[in-house]
């Protein structure tokens, strides 16, 4: 793999670790963290549902303009929004200003990427990477995310654990790791420092002097479609943010925090190794075909989570979903590369990501809600499986015969 990448590519890689760790600290512990300074379910729902929209909205800013303004200078600008919401989170209990920081900074409640950073991060790698080896290189940058998730979900519930083990009140030692979250953004400012002028768009390719909306131009239509069918998808998937399916697993079985992490360690694990089989798959059916037959029977796994009678089955459920969920995310990613060309890429990873962003943001207030009422706590799992089965199924009958030029059979 190494021989793939060069120090840039090296340097996103090592980005990508950083910030998924304290996306997966940060998401075991939210939701406990924000009940803990006397938010209820439903306020933490909506808190998580408006950061997400900011999210989207600093993610469209940034990323439709981060091919003309540098992707450089972006990523810094959004790693240091990362560090000043978790200074923010850890300092204040006051919702309207939690509201304020969440929504102009950048909050990760479900353990996944939100901000600009993906985006472009999959243009840089794009453009340091050969075509060919652009999807297993997205296989490997999401394993190497997925097992950053995983060890930060390890680390954030035993470190909670251990903290309360000194005495300390619950509350003080998630708030540490909201501190350790704020930290991370300081890091990822100085290794995106180091970023060469190779992961910037070419010279002479910025502008061709073709009308363009929000940064796209020939792909405007696809692109579209694309991101309406990504926006569903997540959508979905906002109803059981790893934040509320922690909750869920705490609420439901009595989960401790330690516990928490290690079931949240082991998904991701699962989930970031099941990527490595993306490539090899969609050399020989295709990466449309690749990301539905995947991900249909994750989804049905998912709606047999709350059936499950005991702790033991809910989680080997739960592994078996994440041990085939992420085969879909590398060659989704690659698909869109594909179909535009390197001075588009930040703007169409920036817009479908926006789209997902957004379907993400939405579902958590309605996700609280069901939370908020002890009867319907499971309600969350099932509403998630179905939308993003019906998602599947539109994506399959809209794109398994559009083929992007350089979509790999060999």
């Amino acid at each position: 793999m190494q021989r793939l990448l060069k120090k840039d590519g090296s340097l996103l890689f090592a980005a990508r670790i950083l910030r998924l760790f304290a996306y997966g600290m940060l998401g075991v512990v939210l939701v406990l963290y924000l009940t803990g300074i006397g938010l209820t379910e439903s306020q933490a729902g909506l808190l998580l549902t408006l950061t997400l929209l900011g999210d989207t909205t600093v993610s469209l800013l940034l990323t439709t303009r981060a091919d003309r303004l540098g992707r450089r200078w972006t990523l810094i600008g959004g790693a240091a929004l990362l560090t000043i919401a978790g200074i923010v989170f850890a300092l204040t209990k006051n919702f309207a200003v939690l509201v304020i920081a969440g929504t102009i900074g950048i909050i990760s409640p479900s353990g996944n990427e939100v901000g600009p950073f993906l985006p472009i991060e999959q243009a840089a790698l794009s453009q340091v990477v050969s075509s060919a080896s652009r999807t297993k290189v997205f296989a490997w940058y999401v394993l190497a995310g997925s097992f950053a998730t995983a060890g930060g979900s390890l680390f954030g519930g035993v470190a909670t654990s251990f903290l309360e083990s000194t005495r300390r009140a619950p509350v003080d030692g998630q708030r540490t790791i909201v501190l350790l979250y704020a930290a991370v953004g300081l890091a990822l400012v100085a290794v995106f420092s180091r970023l060469s002028r190779n992961v910037e768009v070419p010279r002479g390719r910025s502008s061709d002097g073709t009308p363009r909306l929000l940064g796209l131009a020939l792909a405007k239509g696809v692109i579209i479609h694309l991101s309406a069918l990504f926006a569903l998808d997540a959508f979905g998937g906002g109803f059981v943010v790893q934040s509320f399916a922690a909750y869920w697993f705490y609420s439901r079985f009595g989960v401790a925090p330690a516990a928490l992490g290690g079931i949240f360690f082991g998904a991701n694990l699962l989930a970031g190794l099941s990527a490595l089989l993306a490539p090899r798959l969609a050399s020989r059916i295709g990466l449309v075909k690749t990301m539905v037959f995947t991900h249909l029977p994750s989804n049905v796994l998912l709606i047999l989570v709350p059936m499950m009678p005991n702790l033991r089955l809910a989680v080997v459920v739960l592994l078996l979903r994440f041990s085939i969920s992420q085969m879909d995310v590398p060659t989704r990613q690659s698909y869109v590369m594909a179909v535009v060309g390197p001075e588009e890429r930040s703007a169409a990873a920036g817009i479908t990501g926006v789209a997902r962003t957004t379907g993400a943001a939405l579902a958590p207030y309605f996700a609280g809600l069901l939370f908020a009422r002890p009867a319907l706590r499971s309600v969350p799992f099932f509403v998630a499986g179905t939308l993003k089965i019906v998602y599947d199924l539109l994506l399959y009958r809209a794109f398994v015969g559009v083929e992007p030029l350089d979509e790999l059979h060999h």
